[in-house]
């Protein structure tokens, strides 16, 4: 269309929306769908985080707030940030948001452009590239490969940088893949960018909770040496099953923080009072529905890797975090996406193409195991069709 910003017709879409939309209307022709497509959790909000954001209604809180957030909010979150990290972060540093898209979108914004160049995972969350994209920056894309757990090297990662490079985005656990970022990588990581001393990092932790196998996460903010230039996103959609109360957070040096601030006050204004105020119960009140999820999606994921492995021409690895599966599917004339849309106008069951997250995700398939047992039973069974026809 004539008179559009050319940057416009640039941005990507999320294919899991894409086909949670085709899903739905799916289900509107009498079909029962299984959704193990979208990146949600299929365990209801806490209620005592549901009950806290009715008392804040009831309360009176319905009118506009700090466009930075509630400060009781943030320092409920600088202290689950510290008891969780050992590391103190200033309140005043922290910006909440309606999603952590919002984090990725200003964060873009403030070193996008044309000339420059942002580093950032492959396979990795569709809304990086699409965001770089869209600023008219350069995609340089971190493999993260299979033989390496879906982890990156950080010696192949200091190697793409350059006098462009503005911006690298980590992402651990990792969507679409599961993956965790061991403290060796990171180490090595933080002493190399001393050579690189304008380079930013974007640490996407929104699934920093959702661990296995003894994991353990580790943010870059740790580390003293790279400390001013780490900026963190994170939230309550995955940890909590918050996803549709649109809170996020970020977290971002003081000498940038007033840029990210302004960016939300021209889009957002400030985030919704009661969600705030739920998000305050979440991270203070009782961790156990948490808990109780989380050994819910260890036993999913174990049941998952072993059946998909028992299948010929599949491979999966063990995912370390978040509640997603990744498994590289050999199937003769058949690519990601036409194994993906086979599923689910054949056989009803929603899965995401691995080459929607980036080139290195041509053979896989994102599954996520936020559903019932039953219903990952049902996906078991009809992959193994699919692979003996």
């Amino acid at each position: 269309m004539d008179g559009l910003n050319k940057s416009m017709y640039d941005i990507g879409s999320d294919s899991a929306f894409a086909i949670l939309a085709r899903s739905q209307e799916l289900e509107k022709k009498g079909n029962s769908v299984i959704n193990l497509g979208i990146g949600q959790p299929d365990f209801p909000t806490p209620q005592n985080v549901v009950e806290a954001a009715i008392k804040a209604l009831r309360d009176g809180h319905h009118g506009y707030t700090a466009s930075n957030g509630i400060k009781e909010l943030r320092r409920a979150v600088a202290n689950d940030f510290c008891k969780r990290n050992n590391v103190e972060i200033n309140p005043d540093n922290i910006l909440i948001t309606p999603g952590g898209k919002s984090i990725i979108f200003y964060t873009l914004l403030m070193f996008g452009e044309p000339g420059a160049e942002i580093i950032t995972p492959d396979p990795g969350f569709i809304a990086y590239k699409s965001m770089i994209d869209y600023t008219g920056a350069r995609a340089v894309s971190l493999p993260h490969r299979m033989e390496n757990n879906f982890s990156f090297d950080a010696d192949e990662l200091i190697s793409l940088i350059n006098d462009k490079t503005k911006l690298i985005i980590l992402n651990s656990p990792a969507n679409p893949t599961g993956g965790v970022v061991s403290e060796v990588e990171l180490i090595k990581l933080a002493e190399g960018l001393l050579k690189f001393p304008k380079v930013f990092i974007l640490s996407d932790e929104i699934y920093s909770r959702i661990l296995f196998d003894n994991h353990k996460h580790i943010s870059p903010l740790k580390y003293k040496e790279i400390r001013d230039r780490v900026i963190v996103l994170d939230g309550w959609s995955k940890t909590y099953s918050m996803t549709g109360w649109r809170l996020g957070y970020g977290i971002y040096p003081k000498e940038i923080f007033g840029f990210a601030e302004k960016l939300a006050i021209n889009s957002h204004s400030c985030v919704n009072s009661a969600s705030q105020f739920a998000g305050i119960e979440a991270l203070e009140g009782d961790q156990k529905p948490v808990n109780d999820m989380i050994i819910e999606f260890n036993k999913r994921r174990n049941f998952l890797v072993s059946e998909l492995n028992k299948i010929e021409n599949i491979q999966c690895k063990q995912p370390g975090g978040a509640f997603y599966v990744f498994p590289k599917i050999k199937k003769e004339n058949m690519n990601s996406v036409e194994i993906s849309k086979y599923l689910l106008e054949k056989k009803f069951i929603a899965t995401v193409p691995g080459s929607s997250f980036g080139k290195n995700g041509e053979g896989f398939l994102r599954v996520s195991y936020a559903s019932a047992f039953e219903n990952l039973e049902k996906f078991i069974v009809c992959l193994k069709d699919l692979m003996n026809e």
